[in-house]
């Protein structure tokens, strides 16, 4: 709920926790990133959310409840239907006679109240939460969508099946593909999903959701079906219907409850028929802080320490899919204020930033990363942010802009960090521009979270502390020190993980601080990549494998999917 910035620091300020200088300090920054000041606070570790919850409930005499980890019975959750739930911010845990107990963000505010009394008929006992835990709420609203999603699926396949014979671009326009096509996206939207895989077999066709970056089947469909789908698709996106034997992209606005996707698109003919992907970006999410990302603090204190210097590049390195750009936003995000000149080129732009100048990349129009980049050089820029260097031309003219004054920020694909040196001398790069410009290199990965509603934690046995051991001699041979957690964690599986033991994603790190003593390596006749890895290692560097395994020490992940994700 929002208090009068005046009330909001009077009442943190008495709870002694927080002086009036950090407090100020906090309400600068968020007028600077559009964050709320409690979540600054709590990002700086100088107030937790329950204690905060816990002042704001005496503060406005009202009991305070916590719901994460509570299952609502559905005759009692759906006494408010989800739209309005969250619309409102409200959901009912409990029933006594006729009064209904109700969950709110905002417990005093009397539009709501009277709004949910006389819409279920029922006396309201308002009581406050926090955001989570309506959200740990609202996700069982989500486990009954999905059997509605499914029915309605199986309603719209049979239907569908009727229109056998018909021409698949008349089909494709009739109401069954039609609904087919949006309950698809919807259950896929629902489910948190990032990509949509629609795969032609012999004799029938795979749907596959991929879910906290894991591929699951979904469901699988007649033959038959096929060409009118991918034709329905082929509409929305603005393709050629007739086409089936050239690869195609193309983009789908697509709206799902309160949450806008901007869905790229692509066909590719196979042996059996053309394949769709579909991939699911929500354009209007807001960057994440470093603690949301998942870093921990010691990687954060060395990200500040770099990203307030003037010129240097930064680069954030890993697979496709690991989370690179979202790390670089955050980075853009903490950044950003009204004295420095920030310019992108993406592709494509994810995130929508106030006062930063983005552009995308369209080869049509001759823009690609190397020209936008001498473009930017002419905009008086103090940022620059390249979406990747894929090209000598690219790396050659970000060094350059780095050696000019300018802070670069940019990704590569290199498995962990000290091999992007050797990446950018294979694409040209001179090592005495590498040494003179290159600040920083962050190797990422995402894994999976563990669970919070079914999370449990178990004595590890000695055979997982042999298989850790092996895999730090693997990667930090002599430097490797031995990992002996008492307890690790995992989730038993239940209906809001879909009974996985696993919700959401987080990123595992690996810091590479370029500092004196390895630009001198970097310029060396007799360099190599390993004496580059023993210097890191000498000066303590942590790699991603050490970073995943203290979040499994935390809680935060499983030490299966630290292992499974280094391995890959």
């Amino acid at each position: 709920m929002q208090l009068p910035l005046d009330a909001l620091k009077s009442l943190i300020l008495k709870t002694g926790l927080v002086s009036e200088k950090d407090f100020d300090s906090a309400v600068q920054e968020s007028q600077r990133t559009d964050k709320e000041v409690i979540d600054i606070l709590v990002s700086r570790n100088l107030i937790t959310r329950d204690y905060y919850a816990e002042t704001l409930a005496q503060y406005f005499k009202v009991p305070r409840v916590k719901l994460i980890g509570e299952k609502i019975p559905s005759e009692i959750l759906h006494l408010i239907p989800e739209e309005i739930a969250r619309t409102r911010n409200a959901v009912v845990f409990a029933k006594e006679d006729n009064t209904i107990k109700v969950a709110l963000l905002d417990p005093v505010n009397l539009d709501t109240l009277e709004f949910l009394g006389k819409y279920t008929g029922y006396f309201i006992k308002p009581y406050l939460a926090l955001e989570e835990d309506l959200n740990s709420v609202f996700a069982q609203y989500g486990q009954v969508v999905s059997s509605d999603f499914q029915k309605t699926i199986q309603e719209s396949i049979q239907a569908s099946l009727k229109l056998k014979g018909v021409e698949a671009e008349k089909a494709a326009t009739e109401f069954p593909i039609v609904s087919l096509t949006d309950n698809l996206i919807s259950y896929a939207a629902s489910l948190r999903s990032t990509d949509i895989h629609m795969e032609p077999l012999a004799d029938e066709v795979l749907i596959r959701f991929r879910i906290d970056g894991v591929l699951r089947e979904i469901i699988r469909l007649a033959k038959e079906i096929h060409p009118a789908l991918v034709a329905r698709i082929k509409i929305l996106s603005n393709l050629q219907i007739d086409e089936h034997s050239k690869p195609q992209d193309g983009r789908i606005k697509y709206k799902y409850a309160d949450t806008i996707f901007d869905i790229r698109v692509a066909i590719m003919p196979t042996m059996y028929g053309e394949k769709v992907e579909m991939r699911l970006l929500t354009s209007s999410t807001k960057p994440m802080s470093f603690q949301e990302l998942g870093m921990l603090e010691d990687t954060i204190k060395i990200v500040e320490n770099n990203i307030t210097k003037s010129n240097g590049m930064i680069l954030i390195t890993g697979p496709t899919g690991s989370g690179k750009t979202t790390t670089m936003y955050a980075m853009l995000n903490k950044l950003n204020r009204p004295e420095v000149n920030i310019v992108t080129i993406e592709d494509p732009i994810e995130y929508e930033l106030k006062y930063v100048n983005q552009t995308q990349v369209n080869p049509k129009a001759g823009i690609d990363f190397a020209n936008a980049l001498r473009a930017f050089l002419r905009q008086d820029p103090n940022i620059i942010m390249v979406g990747e260097i894929r090209d000598n031309e690219t790396a050659e003219i970000a060094v350059h802009a780095a050696l000019t004054g300018h802070l670069v920020l940019s990704t590569l694909h290199t498995n962990d960090a000290p091999t992007t040196v050797p990446r950018l001398m294979d694409m040209g790069v001179p090592p005495f521009l590498i040494a003179s410009t290159l600040n920083l290199v962050i190797a990422q990965r995402l894994v999976r979270k563990v669970c919070p509603e079914c999370i449990e934690s178990y004595e590890p046995p000695q055979s997982i502390y042999q298989t850790i051991d092996d895999q730090l001699k693997i990667i930090k041979g002599e430097f490797a020190k031995p990992f002996r957690p008492k307890l690790l964690y995992h989730g038993k599986g239940c209906p809001s993980c879909n009974f996985t033991g696993y919700r959401g994603r987080l990123a595992i790190y690996e810091s590479f601080d370029v500092d004196e003593s390895v630009r001198d390596y970097i310029q060396r006749k007799d360099f190599s990549l390993d004496g580059l890895k023993k210097i890191a290692f000498s000066k303590g560097s942590k790699t991603m494998f050490e970073d995943g395994l203290q979040k499994a020490e935390i809680g935060q992940t499983t030490i299966e999917e630290v292992l499974r994700v280094i391995k890959e």
